[in-house]
């Protein structure tokens, strides 16, 4: 998250080369991890996750942005989902998916006579809407990102690599960004 970067990279800038940052890297779904970087002669920091769904509570509130009034969860594509809702259940599950929908926050409500598990990127204005029907999962989205295609293909990747644990992610930041490996 681009405040979450800014923050890392006035932590480097103050630490000397082989020094340590003990940071929380997490988002709106609610799954976060600690990263222990180690800051590199040329600016730039990189170190693994811990594990072990523990954090630090945080210094200053970084809530997510209101909501708003809702997108019109009636509109936008609709198609059989690959993988269901149920992977916003899992810690790690979540973290991962994080990965893809980086300013995603949840959601759960009742239309139309069933349970609907909402995405919504606030920023973007993208959403993706899931709900399970005969036995299958159908997802709705809409907005100039496919928050759940993006999520698919994010578990997909994860998926053909093993589903390794958090501690086997890697954290690298640079002044151009932040990336999160496996």
């Amino acid at each position: 998250m681009p405040e979450h970067h800014l923050r890392v990279t006035a932590w480097i800038e103050q630490t000397r080369p082989g020094g340590l940052i003990l940071t929380t890297i997490g988002g709106w779904l609610d799954s976060s991890e600690l990263a222990r970087l180690t800051v590199h002669d040329d600016g730039t920091a990189s170190g693994p996750l811990l594990g072990g769904q523990v954090s630090f509570m945080l210094a200053r509130p970084h809530m997510p942005p209101p909501l708003g009034l809702l997108p019109d969860l009636s509109q936008g594509k609709e198609r059989e989902a690959v993988i269901g809702a149920g992977v916003l259940t899992g810690w790690t599950t979540r973290f991962v998916v994080q990965l893809a929908a980086p300013r995603a926050q949840r959601l759960t409500m009742e239309r139309d006579g069933h349970t609907e598990d909402v995405l919504i990127d606030v920023e973007s204005g993208s959403w993706a809407a899931l709900y399970e029907h005969g036995g299958q999962w159908i997802v709705r989205q809409d907005g100039p990102d496919a928050l759940w295609d993006a999520v698919e293909e994010q578990l997909g990747r994860w998926h053909a690599a093993g589903t390794p644990a958090l501690e086997e992610f890697t954290v690298s930041v640079t002044p151009d960004g932040q990336t999160i490996r496996w």
